[in-house]
């Protein structure tokens, strides 16, 4: 303690050899800058004084200088409350006028926000804390100046934000080929029309690209920033920050509204949603499709970086303003998609909701990202999830569809049925969507061992994927329905004809598309031999009793001293039978050229030779028959040119027709 004292006493001493003058200037100035409070000021005085009598004066002079300061600050106080209630009193006469003051006067305006800087500078560094009625004073300027900037924040954010419509909406996607406007072929009927169904005349779904990370979308005007983020850092200084975020999130909120409706997303209840017809929500599902990537990815992006411009000066208010104006639209599609996903589930919708969920999960990431907001977080994580279940149910639809369709009005002529060209035609679209499938589908094995009595099926299903284990499931249930179908036709014969048109129909869909990966060759050779035993049915059921003409047992003799009896019965029996074959089986239609083909040069191979080889050992003994002509009426090589006029779908007659002369 005597060392700080002589330390003090010689500090002293060295002090007084430059004046009294300069000791009391050195200890004023030491108070000044501390910028201590009355209390510790004096205590500090006190100290000082006890040192060296020479600064016995210095309260006096600090006291002076003190009520210097407080002038000097009541002064720019004055100053700057006069400014902003007389802004106040300019700008309520000018707005009945309905002219904007903020923008119309610039250099009043720099003004302006410098008596705000003022009052809070003065506040911030204790000049007026000591006197109430200041405080007083200041606390109603700058209630009245946040108010004030409030409402300029307010114009001038709407004012400056750039108008967007659909053209520039979509013209901000680059580097991506992205086609909003696919051509749709879509499938709107349900399994009950079936008979009207025609899927391959087009598309049933349009997929979009992704799109990519170089987007650019001006929200406002980029002059205007600096003033919303100068009135902004003023708010959020003064203790206005909430007041700052719900003047911003509102007006983007509503910027945002608005280019959802430029979007053609309406804003619907859940319970409206599920009220609209097909055809329109399928449009409105396409809108939302596009709707989705073009908020998060280009908007959202925009508003998150205009978030951080503005907001700079305060981490809190960033993430708020963000959230406050992104929940909004992100609700709204969230919303729209939820509706979907728990409507009336029916096999139309699949692919619109397949599309939904890809979209959605792919612009996911993004959002969380983006959005502090655990609520919207999660909420957009169960509309994917809820979309993802919906798929799913949707496809247990198709197939308790399929399983079930049970129409009884079979096909004319054979042909391909409306359930098989729609279920091919959709699963061969369906395969797009591959990847997703496989991620939602789980197979129960039990419910899905369709090959239970197959073995080698058995074993090829255990090594495929998931999606390929149920489209395998799938087309088996086809298999199955049209076996049933076929029993429609009385005539044995076309029952054949019917199986092998709809059976290959399924192969060339499976064969010349990914299908074909996925079941892949062994199925497909499996196929091909069941038609081929479809073809050798076919010829037993429809040719058997014409050949059974051309045999000899039950003709009476040999080929010389054959009964004429029996030969004219016979003849004339091959005749009437070929006859109705022909007027049946032209009308009868097989739609594959190579499969008709095949079918007649089988025909052809089996009754021919037979016809031609019965004419040559007993043709001669009815030459000299009287009306010879009644009973052989046709040369080997009439039946061969009639054979061609078979599976036409046009009928013909041959009753009319009689052997040429030779």
């Amino acid at each position: 303690m005597d060392c700080e004292g002589e330390g003090m006493a010689t500090t002293t001493k060295s002090i007084g050899d430059g004046g009294e003058d300069r000791v009391l200037a050195t200890a004023q100035q030491i108070m000044k800058s501390l910028n201590t409070p009355k209390e510790v000021r004096e205590d500090m005085l006190l100290i000082f004084s006890s040192f060296d009598n020479r600064l016995s004066n210095i309260t006096d002079l600090i006291n002076k200088a003190e009520k210097e300061d407080k002038s000097s600050s009541q002064s720019r106080f004055d100053a700057a409350e006069k400014v902003i209630f007389s802004w106040e009193e300019s700008c309520t006469e000018s707005s009945r006028h309905l002219v904007p003051c903020w923008e119309d006067s610039p250099d009043e305006a720099a003004e302006y926000l410098t008596a705000v800087d003022d009052i809070l500078q003065l506040v911030e560094n204790l000049a007026i804390t000591s006197d109430n009625d200041m405080m007083d004073r200041a606390e109603s300027a700058i209630q009245v100046a946040m108010s004030r900037l409030e409402e300029e924040f307010r114009h001038i954010l709407i004012r400056n934000t750039v108008p967007l419509d659909s053209e520039r909406l979509y013209g901000s996607i680059r580097r991506v080929s992205l086609s909003f406007a696919a051509n749709d072929g879509d499938i709107d009927e349900d399994f009950e029309s079936f008979e009207e169904v025609d899927s391959e005349s087009g598309r049933f779904h349009g997929r979009g690209a992704s799109l990519g990370d170089d987007v650019c979308v001006d929200l406002i005007q980029a002059d205007s920033v600096v003033e919303l983020k100068e009135i902004a850092d003023r708010m959020i200084r003064s203790g206005y920050e909430k007041e700052f975020v719900q003047v911003y999130s509102n007006v983007r909120r509503d910027a945002l509204d608005e280019c959802l409706a430029i979007l053609g997303v309406e804003k619907l209840s859940i319970e409206e949603v599920q009220k609209v017809e097909w055809k329109s929500l399928d449009e409105k599902m396409k809108k939302w499709i596009q709707a989705i990537k073009i908020v998060i990815t280009v908007l959202l992006t925009g508003e998150k970086r205009l978030c951080e411009q503005i907001s700079s000066g305060s981490e809190s208010a960033k993430e708020v303003c963000f959230n406050e104006t992104a929940k909004g639209c992100v609700m709204q599609l969230l919303n729209f998609a939820e509706a979907v996903a728990i409507g009336k589930r029916s096999s139309e919708k699949l692919f619109r909701i397949l599309d939904m969920y890809d979209a959605l999960a792919d612009v996911l990431p993004d959002l969380q990202a983006m959005v502090t907001d655990e609520f919207l977080s999660n909420e957009a994580k169960g509309v994917l999830a809820g979309l993802g279940e919906a798929a799913i149910g949707t496809f247990l639809v198709l197939e308790n569809a399929v399983k079930n369709e049970s129409s009884r009005k079979p096909m004319l002529g054979g042909e391909i049925h409306p359930i098989t060209r729609y279920v091919m035609n959709y699963i061969k679209l369906l395969v797009d969507y591959s990847d997703t499938l496989n991620s939602l589908l789980e197979i129960d094995d039990g419910e899905q061992d369709l090959y239970k009595n197959d073995d080698g099926n058995k074993l090829q299903q255990e090594s495929m994927s998931p999606f390929a284990c149920r489209l395998l499931s799938l087309i088996s249930l086809l298999e199955s329905n049209l076996e049933e179908k076929s029993r429609l036709y009385e005539d044995g014969a076309m029952q054949y004809i019917f199986l092998m048109n709809n059976i290959l129909y399924v192969v060339q869909k499976v064969k010349d598309s990914e299908l074909g990966k996925l079941l892949g060759d062994h199925w497909v050779r499996k196929r091909r031999g069941q038609i081929r035993q479809y073809a050798t049915s076919y010829l037993r059921a429809s040719w058997s009793k014409v050949l059974s003409c051309l045999k000899d047992e039950g003709i009476g003799g040999s080929t010389g001293n054959a009964s004429k009896v029996a030969l004219k019965e016979r003849f004339k029996n091959f005749n009437a039978n070929f006859e109705e074959i022909y007027r049946i089986q032209t009308a009868w239609r097989v739609p594959d050229p190579q499969l008709r083909e095949e079918l007649r040069i089988s025909i052809s191979e089996n009754v021919i030779p037979a016809y031609r080889s019965f004419m040559g050992r007993f043709g001669s003994q009815l030459e000299s028959v009287r009306h010879s002509g009644k009973y052989i009426k046709y040369t080997p090589e009439d039946l061969e040119s009639y054979l061609l006029h078979l599976f036409e779908g046009s009928p013909g007659v041959l009753n009319h027709l009689r052997r040429k002369s030779t």
